[in-house]
């Protein structure tokens, strides 16, 4: 079986295949955070993906978007998915222990190159560590045997700020924030130097999609509360974006378990947006 959304702690453990898990926990106020965390506990055989290096470039050279955290060319990152033992056959599971936050970004990165079998631990660690799923710590064990991954076309759809402005106020266009609503509505702004929000924008927290328990919130409850905030307009209109593109993407994750098809991504986000001179920024 392929998963290619969320894969439970229990498939995990019963999974029968060629498998690579990534550990993607962070901190993005705290760049060694991440890997700290990895090496204190992480399932038995992960190998950890640094939002920070791995899954960002800040090299112009390399980088396709701006903001904090761009993303690096699909060439590039087809490479370090080369060099850690992704094959196109390989069921690649990604989690993180902060809400399935960070995780999201490597699950969107892998279809981005054209991978499908790329799936959400539901629950994350603590979920594995719940049903007794093996853990380690320490730095990474080595990775499998290096592979040759042929970058195939994207499976989502990329926006840069152009795009988005250019359909700005358009009924084609619902841009969807997932930062705090602080944040969104201008009070607070911790990381970038203009605090408010693209004009227009709707706001859903990315913590939203968790349940009490940890978990993703059913298909069907996710499935109402989408249509109760996009109030009719078009699932395929929304854009999805947050501070830096990284929080943004449990919306957009969320919204395809709802059955709400695919959504695109503004991966420059707020921190591209208000640091591009003559864009407008809405407060309250």
């Amino acid at each position: 079986m392929t998963y290619t959304t969320l894969i439970s702690a229990d498939a995990l453990k019963n999974f029968n295949g060629e498998l690579r898990i990534f550990d993607c926990s962070a901190d993005l106020s705290q760049p060694h955070a991440g890997r700290e965390q990895f090496e204190a506990q992480h399932i038995a055989g992960a190998g950890f993906a640094d939002i920070h290096t791995d899954l960002s470039s800040h090299d112009p050279a390399l980088a396709v978007n701006g903001g904090r955290h761009p993303l690096p060319s699909r060439e590039h990152f087809a490479a370090w998915l080369g060099r850690m033992g992704v094959g196109h056959h390989t069921q690649v599971v990604v989690y993180d222990r902060q809400g399935m936050n960070f995780c999201g970004r490597l699950w969107w990165m892998l279809q981005w190159c054209g991978h499908e079998a790329v799936a959400v631990l539901d629950g994350g660690l603590q979920a594995w560590v719940a049903v007794g799923g093996q853990v380690e710590s320490g730095a990474s064990v080595a990775a499998p045997p290096a592979r040759a991954f042929e970058l195939r076309p994207s499976r989502v759809t990329l926006l840069h700020t152009s795009d988005v402005y250019a359909a700005l106020g358009k009924p084609t266009q619902t841009i969807l924030d997932a930062r705090a609503p602080a944040r969104f509505r201008g009070e607070t702004e911790p990381f970038d130097p203009v605090a408010g929000h693209i004009p227009g924008a709707l706001n859903r927290p990315f913590n939203s999609n968790i349940g009490p328990d940890g978990l993703m919130k059913p298909a069907a409850q996710l499935r109402t509360e989408f249509d109760t905030l996009l109030a009719g307009h078009a699932p395929a209109s929304v854009v999805h974006h947050c501070g830096s593109g990284i929080s943004a993407i449990p919306n957009l994750l969320a919204m395809q378990i709802a059955g709400l098809g695919s959504t695109s991504l503004y991966a420059g986000s707020w921190s591209e947006w208000c640091n591009t001179p003559g864009l407008p920024c809405a407060q309250a």
